[in-house]
């Protein structure tokens, strides 16, 4: 698929990484910027096209499907005792792992009754919970952020469960994304991310791929809450899980 962004021939796969430090780039670069990474966005309503950043900051590039290699992901938890609505303000209680949680109330996830389905509205959880993707498109060198929302939550552990069957990682394959219009019990639509194999990686990008997992992964955690999207954004349940769905904004 053509990008009109493009800045590099995409038969050259990812092997432009080779004299690609994302470290030592971003530390030269953004000095005294506005650093971080920009977002591939799910839009609301059952719509199937993805928003990808473009050169223009308000017209983002529309697209109904886009490949890319997972580097890293993590689930993302955070509570807020009054209602999110986005902007800069960190989360009472959260967790970048989904095993301790850091705040009031702070302690095991697991085991925190706000992590329970009835704890919040509509009978979701009152601690929300998305999975963060940083995700590379072929002839681009900065990772993009996904943040999936609840409702495309078991698409996505099907995919890696699949994946692990094979004995391949999620940054051993270009993964092609797509959506598709779903509708829970209430006939309200939303958009499902659906996920499939694209192509292996060759041996060369594999090394150059883990190389630069290994540095996302490093930075993921200075990606703070305040990057997120709000997080109840209306009284849409998923019919498999009970749980309220999230669309992004």
């Amino acid at each position: 698929m053509s990008n009109k962004n493009e800045i590099m021939d995409i038969g050259s796969g990812f092997l432009a990484l080779a004299d690609f430090n994302m470290d030592e780039t971003m530390a030269e670069e953004l000095e005294g910027l506005e650093g971080g990474f920009d977002r591939v966005k799910i839009p609301a309503g059952g719509t199937t096209m993805f928003e990808l950043p473009s050169d223009e900051a308000d017209e983002p590039e529309t697209v109904k499907d886009f490949s890319a290699v997972i580097l890293y992901h993590h689930p993302v938890l955070q509570f807020y005792k009054e209602k999110y609505t986005g902007g800069s303000t960190p989360p009472d209680c959260g967790s970048f792992d989904g095993v301790t949680g850091e705040g009031t109330p702070g302690g095991v996830c697991a085991n925190c009754p706000l992590n329970q389905f009835g704890s919040g509205e509509n009978n979701s959880k009152a601690c929300k919970t998305r999975r963060r993707i940083f995700l590379l498109r072929e002839g681009e060198l900065f990772p993009l952020i996904l943040s999936l929302p609840t409702g495309s939550m078991r698409e996505f552990s099907r995919y890696i469960k699949r994946l692990l069957s094979k004995g391949k990682k999620s940054n051993s394959v270009v993964t092609r994304f797509s959506l598709k219009k779903a509708t829970n019990n209430s006939g309200i639509a939303y958009s499902q991310a659906q996920f499939s194999i694209d192509r292996p990686l060759s041996p060369e990008e594999q090394i150059l791929i883990t190389k630069l997992s290994e540095q996302v992964k490093g930075y993921s955690r200075r990606v703070g809450f305040d990057m997120e999207e709000p997080v109840d954004s209306g009284p849409m349940v998923d019919p498999d899980t009970g749980e309220m769905i999230e669309p992004l904004q």
